[in-house]
């Protein structure tokens, strides 16, 4: 069954944020930590995946990320650290 996800980088601890929506998280999160992808992550240097989430659906991910973009940056700070308190880069976690 397919798979789509939600996440967070950040270029470290409570630094500049980038919310995403893809359906393979480890290419993607591959793709921004290699700087393949042109753009906002690239200029900014943000590559540390510290939060994501799976849904089942495009859609309701797609939702999700959009409800996340929407709140303020301390809300988003909280979310980072109910689920990754020392803000740990978890790309090397999904990879294994």
């Amino acid at each position: 069954m397919k798979q789509y996800y939600v996440y967070i980088l950040a270029s470290e601890k409570n630094g500049t944020l980038y919310i995403g929506v893809t359906g393979d998280l480890i290419r993607r999160i591959y793709e921004h930590k290699q700087n393949l992808i042109d753009g906002f992550t690239k200029e900014y240097n943000v590559h540390k995946l510290v939060y994501y989430e799976v849904h089942k659906e495009i859609e309701e991910a797609i939702t999700r990320e959009k409800q996340i973009k929407k709140w303020n940056r301390k809300w988003k700070l909280r979310l980072i650290e109910e689920n990754n308190l020392g803000w740990k880069d978890l790309y090397d976690e999904i990879v294994q």
